[in-house]
This record gives structure tokens, sequence and C-alpha cells, in this order.
């Protein structure tokens, strides 16, 4: 019997195959629970669901949001939500 190695998320349980794209995984949740609690702290009232979405969204899109800050702020058209492929399997798929 083979032996499998997997690599899951403190955050989420999410599993992948190697060690890297784990630890880019949770720098992202830990970018975007960062966005998040910034959110609910700076805009009264706004919906915990919505400002964790938005954290995500931002996080994941890191770079374009860099480079809006630093003065190209087209790169924000250049997001495309569904181009990112996601290396998330869930536990439950796998079995």
């Amino acid at each position: 019997m083979a032996v499998v190695a997997k690599w899951m998320c403190d955050r989420d349980n999410s599993m992948f195959d190697n060690k890297k794209d784990a630890d880019a995984y949770d720098k992202m949740l830990e970018l975007a629970e960062g966005f998040t609690a910034l959110l609910q702290e700076h805009i009264p009232g706004v919906d915990e669901t919505q400002a964790e979405e938005f954290g995500i969204f931002l996080s994941k899109n890191k770079e374009a949001v860099m480079l809006a800050c630093k003065g190209r702020v087209e790169a924000l058209a250049e997001i495309d939500n569904d181009a990112a492929p996601s290396n998330v399997s869930p536990l439950a798929a796998q079995a």
C-alpha cells in the first residue's frame, strides 16, 4: 500500500498535494482575514459575510491591487474572477 503525503491548511482544513501550495494558500487566507477585519472596522454596519468575501477577493487578487496602489489603476480592470484555478480539494471529494 502506498502512502501519499497531503498538507492540510489549519484555517479551513483544505488539502494540498505539496507544502508550497498549502503555505501559499494559508498566507492568502491570513491576508484575507486582515482585509476582512479592516473592512469591518472602518465600514460601520458592513455584513460579515460580504466583508469576508471581499477580503478573500482582495487577497486572491493582491498583485492587481498592489499595481493599482502604485498608480496602475487599469490593473483592477484586468481581474478575472474565474481565471484563477483552485488547487483546493475537499477531503470528501477524495474519498
